[in-house]
């Protein structure tokens, strides 16, 4: 048995929590809430998952230090947005060595670094890892069959992250392209805003599986341009989580880009929705990147365009299919 901590109370941190305690761990869960953090403790149970019931024996804190001290695994779940804020706050009490295994998906805007690069930057000494994959959290919390990806620096380390989550509904694969599942898992949910606008304005299957396919031949890419590898978004991290985003409505990043699609404004559709939207945060930076390394992202461009510019995403998609004629895979000899 390990004595592990989720750092973040939200839907996905609460499904691992639940997930770890089934594995036999002792859990303990970080709001930065104290209202929150009691809310737990007393009803044992998570808005947004209200289906599940968490153990008596789960421990529900706002002190950080507390959640941190002598524990053998910290999750760190909180929205992308608010990686390098937590870490900030944990470094004063993180032991040398301590395995830091992050599970939000996204790129800091203002400096392009994938979250793992913040974490190992803001927790010097840590383990730095990340767990992705096609994963929604209502899915988890219910004990349905899923897997998802271990990325690791050592093999070690990986198949201790392993040897920790799997059960019997929950497969896990390891990997050590860490920059290829960052990049899959931050950039789906920028192409999954692209699927849900479509859906809103009343697109079929086919439109559907275009932005799919294309969706990953860009975050490939972009991904290999920065030293990612194809196998990995051709795999869970990439296509498979890709999949699950544009095609279920227990996607955020789906619903909102359906309400974009019907005409809501950004700032409307994400009130709607009531939760963050890691796709709206990622967007800037995934065009950022591409800019960067000079690597051509028509779908990400045009989503920035909708999101930013005011366009409207029926001209978005009519420029999509107009551009200029072109190959599929360059690199095939005729």
């Amino acid at each position: 048995m390990a004595n592990v901590s989720i750092i973040g109370a939200g839907s996905w941190g609460t499904a691992l929590a639940f997930l770890l305690h089934e594995n036999g761990h002792q859990v303990t869960e970080w709001s930065a809430f104290e209202k929150e953090a009691e809310s737990l403790r007393t009803e044992h149970r998570l808005k947004t998952l209200p289906d599940l019931v968490l153990p008596d024996d789960m421990e529900f804190t706002s002190d950080l230090e507390c959640a941190m001290k002598e524990k053998d695994l910290l999750v760190v779940a909180v929205p992308s947005i608010y990686v390098r804020e937590t870490a900030r706050k944990m470094k004063p009490f993180l032991k040398e060595g301590q395995l830091v295994v992050n599970v939000a998906k996204g790129i800091e805007e203002a400096t392009l670094m994938t979250l793992t690069d913040i974490l190992e930057e803001e927790l010097p000494g840590a383990d730095v890892a990340v767990l992705s994959g096609p994963s929604h959290a209502e899915e988890v919390s219910r004990g349905l069959p899923t897997t998802c990806v271990a990325g690791a620096r050592t093999r070690k380390t990986a198949e201790k992250i392993q040897n920790l989550f799997m059960s019997p509904v929950f497969r896990v694969y390891i990997s050590p392209d860490i920059l290829g599942i960052e990049i899959g898992g931050a950039l789906k949910n920028v192409i999954a805003l692209a699927a849900g606008i479509a859906d809103g304005l009343g697109y079929g299957d086919n439109t559907k599986a275009a932005l799919i396919t294309r969706g990953v031949a860009e975050i490939s890419r972009l991904g290999m341009a920065m030293g990612g590898k194809l196998e990995t978004f051709a795999g869970l991290t990439g296509i498979g989580d890709l999949i699950v985003t544009c095609a279920s409505m227990h996607s955020r990043n789906r619903r909102a880009g359906i309400l974009i699609g019907k005409g809501y404004s950004m700032k409307e559709a994400m009130d709607e929705v009531q939760m963050v939207v890691e796709g709206v945060y990622s967007a800037k930076a995934g065009l950022a990147l591409a800019k960067k390394y000079q690597v051509s992202m028509p779908i990400i461009e045009a989503v920035n365009e909708v999101l930013f510019d005011g366009k409207s995403a029926k001209e978005a998609v009519a420029d999509l299919m107009l551009r200029d004629k072109t190959v599929e895979s360059a690199n095939l000899p005729w």
